[in-house]
């Protein structure tokens, strides 16, 4: 019986990784080089990160023993 290769699984793995990272690269300098219509606007408070660091969402308070 032949012994696994453990050297070429790993550097299998490590391509296939490399590629997602390309790729994942790639569709992201796609996306901000065209923006698409079907997403929501850039201004809209659900996508803005500088309107949500300028009003965090409002956390209910949780109830305490107390009162």
């Amino acid at each position: 019986m032949a012994t696994p290769n453990y050297g070429y699984e790993k550097r299998q793995k490590e391509l296939a990784k490399k590629k997602k990272k390309e790729d994942k690269l790639r569709e992201k300098q796609y996306r901000k080089l065209s923006p698409s219509s079907d997403g929501l606007a850039p201004g809209d408070p659900e996508t803005d990160v500088a309107s949500l660091e300028r009003d965090p969402p409002t956390v209910p308070e949780l109830p305490t023993k107390n009162g």
